[in-house]
């Protein structure tokens, strides 16, 4: 089956791509492009469904580079093919041709960075918890230590849980409060003392808020259980594992 991937034209000319779940070789709660190695999928199979992704960005295997997402604001800088295991962080930026950097998703924000006249380009996951802390600023910062600038840098946030299904509790809207009054524009009343958080909203205006041109492809994981995976979708049908997407660019 033919890959389905979302581009966006503000990441030209650099090759990219959200990739939907369609198109892999995984089956069951899986089926489709599960390319999670934290998964319960079988190894062999998500190793092939990261080749197919790899040969659609044209890298080998190897080059097609991810780290062990822990939802924090720390960012690597990838200058080769990785020896060994991944490292923790969630986020990368690199400046060397040749490489793809890609994030693992099921909701959270995969978040695309490319400065084609300084050829620089990143890629961040970023949950609630990683935007709140600040990885997406982190990764403009790391962009920039390799020539980078500000001004010129595009960032696109790729398929995430849309706010109409991201339900959370008063503690969590109160945190969000807590560190800035402002953070009220991104909640809608839910049933009884339930809030509706949205999530990639917060992602624009944290990334407009560091000057950077941003978008959303307003593609919802939830909400469209043919292409892509969900977590919380999973929780909700008492399923015991879900598949990740997966997002890539490389120079």
């Amino acid at each position: 089956m033919t890959l389905d991937i979302i581009t966006a034209h503000s990441l030209d000319p650099f090759r990219h791509g959200f990739f939907t779940r369609k198109g892999g070789a995984s089956s069951g709660v899986f089926a489709g492009l599960n390319c999670g190695a934290g998964s319960s999928d079988q190894s062999e199979i998500v190793a092939i469904n990261r080749a197919r992704v790899a040969d659609a960005m044209q890298v080998s295997p190897d080059a097609l580079v991810s780290v062990h997402q822990v939802h924090s604001p720390d960012v690597l800088h990838v200058q080769s093919v990785p020896d060994g295991a991944r490292p923790q962080a969630d986020a990368m930026v690199t400046a060397t041709p040749g490489l793809a950097l890609a994030v693992l998703t099921a909701d959270c924000q995969p978040v695309l960075f490319a400065d084609p006249q300084a050829r620089v380009i990143g890629a961040a996951h970023a949950g609630w918890r990683g935007a709140r802390d600040g990885v997406l600023e982190a990764t403009v910062a790391a962009m920039e230590e390799l020539g980078a600038a500000r001004d010129a840098i595009r960032a696109v946030i790729g398929p995430s849980i849309s706010q109409r299904a991201y339900e959370v509790g008063p503690e969590f809207f109160d945190d969000f409060l807590a560190e800035d009054p402002g953070n009220a524009r991104f909640f809608a009343g839910g049933d009884g003392d339930r809030m509706m958080f949205d999530l990639p909203g917060y992602g624009l205006a944290r990334l407009r808020a560091a000057g950077i041109e941003a978008e959303w492809t307003r593609h919802c994981t939830y909400s469209d259980a043919d292409r892509f995976y969900s977590y919380r979708r999973t929780t909700h049908a008492k399923e015991a594992d879900y598949g990740r997407l997966i997002s890539a660019i490389r120079i």
